[in-house]
């Protein structure tokens, strides 16, 4: 039979509300009162209901988290840095992949309001209109993580992409003195154009005209690093380096090269963005913008815990600092 806070009073001797106080944390218990109640809780192997819980406090200890693909090294990076914060202010977490489709993260949505959840995590792409009239009109705090609003009305937790992707395309035509190639998905978020704007004011600055031939942009996997380099192989004139605006696709970049022969960074050099953790692992290792995945994971759930807990806000919209890490695979 399922044990009830009424068999822990009675056993304990003591009121329904007592023991309430003391599971909920109240320091308004008598010391040798709360030891007697947590040892009769431990004896008879007492577990509050949260359901009901929640129904008392007006609130389920519960963060909604909508990730784009729970799979993607990035996102289960950046899960982690939420789920320790979550942890540390003892928030459960539900967790679901949106598949970037709009449609299913607008349902996803509504799907945690209805179960209740005291504030929601939200990495996806493309923020519209419709997303952003569901999340003021929600009961409940929103917060973006590694997902750009370009009004600025919902709070964020982000980096520069558009100045990242800059540095690291100006790097590599200051190393090469040439025309660098783009490679990246073709979602259309607002993240991959911000990235996309850096490239193409580095190129501007460096008095160079963008070539179609020179872009290529697929799906998130490192599936599209391969095709890139099949593409890129087959123009008359190949790039000598690649800025790529995710890491797992150019980790296909560097292992296209090599299956078809390429040395990098030798004959051609290779710029990745995120900094995750297959990085440091592929050979040559992988020269990066190195975005605080972790960081902005947790930062984003501590900035959900002060709207959930009516905290002071000093910075609704904030940019973490990134770095670039030079490894081998550019000169």
């Amino acid at each position: 039979m399922t044990v009830t806070i009424y068999d822990v009073a009675r056993e304990a001797n003591v009121s329904m509300a007592t023991v309430s106080r003391v599971v909920n944390g109240n320091p308004n218990v008598k010391p040798t009162t709360r030891k007697k109640v947590l040892a009769t809780i431990e004896q008879l192997g007492y577990r509050p209901n949260a359901v009901a819980r929640g129904l008392a406090s007006k609130k389920t200890t519960t963060i909604g988290a909508i990730i784009p693909d729970i799979s993607n090294i990035f996102f289960s990076e950046l899960a982690r840095g939420i789920e320790d914060i979550a942890t540390m202010y003892k928030y459960n977490i539900i967790l679901s992949s949106s598949d970037q489709n709009k449609d299913k993260e607008i349902e996803l949505i509504n799907t945690m309001l209805e179960k209740q959840v005291d504030g929601i995590l939200f990495m996806g792409g493309n923020i519209t209109e419709e997303h952003i009239h569901q999340f003021q009109t929600s009961s409940v705090p929103v917060v973006l993580a590694s997902t750009y609003d370009p009004t600025d009305t919902i709070p964020s937790v982000n980096i520069d992409y558009e100045l990242a992707a800059y540095e690291a395309t100006k790097t590599l035509i200051e190393k090469t003195n040439q025309l660098p190639a783009l490679v990246g998905s073709q979602a259309d978020t607002s993240v991959n154009t911000l990235k996309t704007n850096g490239y193409l004011r580095a190129l501007k600055e460096s008095g160079m005209e963008p070539n179609e031939d020179y872009i290529y942009k697929g799906s998130y996997a490192y599936s599209t690093g391969i095709e890139a380099m099949e593409h890129f192989l087959k123009l008359e004139n190949r790039p000598a380096s690649v800025f790529v605006m995710y890491d797992e696709i150019a980790l296909g970049v560097i292992h296209g090269a090599q299956d078809n022969g390429l040395n990098v960074p030798e004959d051609i050099e290779v710029f990745g963005f995120d900094n995750i953790r297959l990085a440091s692992m592929v050979r040559p290792k992988l020269t990066t913008v190195v975005q605080p995945t972790y960081d902005i994971g947790a930062v984003g759930m501590r900035l959900l815990t002060k709207y959930m807990n009516d905290e002071d806000v000093e910075e609704k919209n904030v940019v973490l600092p990134h770095r670039m890490e030079f490894r081998d695979s550019t000169k």
